[in-house]
């Protein structure tokens, strides 16, 4: 079993991760799925939403919902914390969500943690902050006035003694910080600063949030992961509110270029993993 999500979520992999996964324990998803298991039956915040062409990109929320759901059936209370450009997304899942506006500043931020209290926070396909001082996109123009200084939640959780995980797929997401060297030397990319207790990469972001809800499912003995059909409708319901193919910027279903058969086949891969072996 060790490793063999981790082979899944790195399938297709066209931005270096496969580079990085040397500076990570061999059991990256895995890694995570234990530390949310051992925090404290609470609130969990997630964030997700990555501006791109006026909308948030397809990477990143059904992966927080996978997520996000599997931890409900858990005993845990999952809220989402995110911007305008995801509005709507999660309540269609009664999800409950947080919207905070462009200029919220650290004491924003430190009201929110103050509130909720959270027994550990996961970070999904966000931009953070950069090693420069800018939100930047995979081309490295500034999408500042459009990303809500969600990383400022991860900044701050030392100070309450919050563990924290990040899924990303590219170097400007938050949780890159725990590589940030890497990334600058080997991938020559500008790396997001902000660190995080855990880090999990994937070719696709959602792909790395479906390996640590598929450990979830198998390592509580609890059926948690969401079938390709449940999640495939999320995303199809996202895209006619009003969300983007990060790559092509087309409104149509399909994620960091991938159609849905893509999707499919991670989906299909992870369920078998986690499937008992028949005798």
């Amino acid at each position: 079993m060790n490793g063999k999500i981790e082979e899944i979520i790195l399938r297709h992999g066209q931005r270096g991760m496969q580079i990085l996964r040397d500076y990570l324990s061999p059991a990256w998803a895995e890694d995570a799925a234990r530390a949310i298991l051992g925090w404290k039956k609470g609130t969990v915040l997630l964030t997700t939403g990555f501006y791109v062409a006026g909308y948030a990109e397809t990477d990143g929320p059904a992966g927080t919902m996978t997520l996000a759901k599997a931890l409900e059936q858990l005993g845990y209370h999952p809220v989402i914390v995110t911007d305008r450009f995801c509005e709507h997304f999660f309540e269609l899942k009664n999800l409950e969500t947080v919207y905070v506006p462009m200029d919220a500043g650290t004491e924003d931020y430190r009201r929110i943690l103050e509130r909720f209290r959270p027994a550990g926070m996961i970070s999904i396909e966000r931009c953070g902050l950069n090693t420069e001082g800018d939100y930047a996109n995979m081309r490295g123009i500034s999408i500042r006035e459009n990303t809500a200084r969600i990383d400022t939640l991860f900044d701050l959780a030392p100070d309450y003694s919050i563990e924290t995980i990040g899924v990303g797929d590219g170097g400007n997401e938050i949780g890159m910080g725990n590589v940030a060297e890497i990334i600058a030397g080997k991938l020559s990319l500008v790396p997001c600063r902000t660190k995080t207790s855990y880090l999990v990469i994937a070719s696709v972001s959602n792909w790395g949030a479906y390996g640590v809800t598929a450990y979830l499912s198998q390592l509580s003995g609890k059926d948690v992961f969401l079938s390709f059909s449940e999640i495939e409708q999320f995303i199809r319901d996202t895209v006619a509110i009003g969300s983007v193919d990060g790559i092509t910027h087309e409104r149509i279903s399909h994620v960091d270029g991938f159609d849905e058969a893509v999707e499919q086949e991670i989906l299909d891969a992870l369920h078998a993993a986690i499937r008992p072996e028949e005798p």
